[in-house]
């Protein structure tokens, strides 16, 4: 199985409106990723719209729908929870059925956050998702978990019905090429197995990048979905975007 790359445009948008203007451009930067390779395409809005903002879901939904684009996948990941704002923000739920993602992954961020920093405690949080979980499904989007490597979690993650985890990996980009880089990576490889055989396909994400994504496609079985955002723009901005993918690109393909 070849690894899918979907990359997170979130710094495009933020490099955008750091000025009153469209430059540089979601929609063009989508363009260039996917003639270079990506094979999907993800966003993270949230409710300060810091970065991806509600119009940029619709003008990449628009693009998407083309048929020339038709087997490239939307991924939208964010906090199901997150409602309407005053800014203008319609609400987390309304932007993914709005649109009618590919995918959709749900992520237990605050919205004070800086970036995602873990993944779902479905203990007590199950009976809550459960609804939500299915009312996307009824839709025919893809739901993911944003999850940590914890067996049990993961049993409720495939109780809950969902079709897909997404390992958080930082704590794995973290301890690369450190000692204790074994001993972080072992309970990936466990809980992968344990997806597997649950019927969970897996998705990974958080801080993968040129270094350490084939170590971690490589070791952890049947990953289907990268999803690289802040390691692909920051490597753009020394080799080019198109560059930048087609090595990442390359990676992937060099595994399956």
């Amino acid at each position: 199985m070849t690894t899918k790359l979907s990359v997170n445009l979130n710094k495009i948008a933020l490099i955008r409106n750091s000025r009153d203007t469209t430059i540089p451009s979601v929609v063009e930067a989508a363009i260039t990723c996917i003639a270079n390779g990506a094979q999907g395409i993800t966003v993270h809005p949230r409710p300060d719209m810091r970065h991806i903002r509600p119009s940029d879901v619709y003008d990449l939904a628009e693009l998407l729908s083309k048929d020339e684009y038709r087997d490239i996948e939307f991924n939208i990941e964010g906090n199901p929870y997150a409602g309407t704002e005053d800014n203008g923000y319609p609400g987390f739920m309304k932007l993914v059925k709005d649109v009618g993602a590919d995918q959709c992954t749900l992520v237990p961020d605050d919205p004070n956050q800086l970036t995602s920093d873990r993944g779902w405690n479905l203990t007590g949080e199950s009976s809550q998702l459960s609804p939500l979980v299915e009312e996307l499904q009824q839709q025919n989007i893809r739901v993911s978990l944003f999850m940590d490597p914890i067996d049990e979690q993961i049993e409720l993650a495939a109780y809950l019905g969902v079709n897909r985890i997404e390992f958080y990996t930082g704590p794995y980009a973290e301890n690369f090429g450190d000692p204790e880089l074994e001993s972080v990576l072992a309970p990936f490889i466990k809980s992968g197995e344990l997806a597997n055989t649950l019927g969970l396909g897996i998705n990974a994400g958080h801080d993968l990048n040129l270094e350490n994504l084939a170590t971690f496609c490589t070791r952890v079985p049947d990953v289907a979905e990268v999803s690289i955002g802040h390691a692909i723009i920051t490597d753009a901005l020394r080799m080019g975007l198109d560059t930048t993918v087609q090595k990442y690109r390359k990676i992937l393909d060099q595994i399956a």
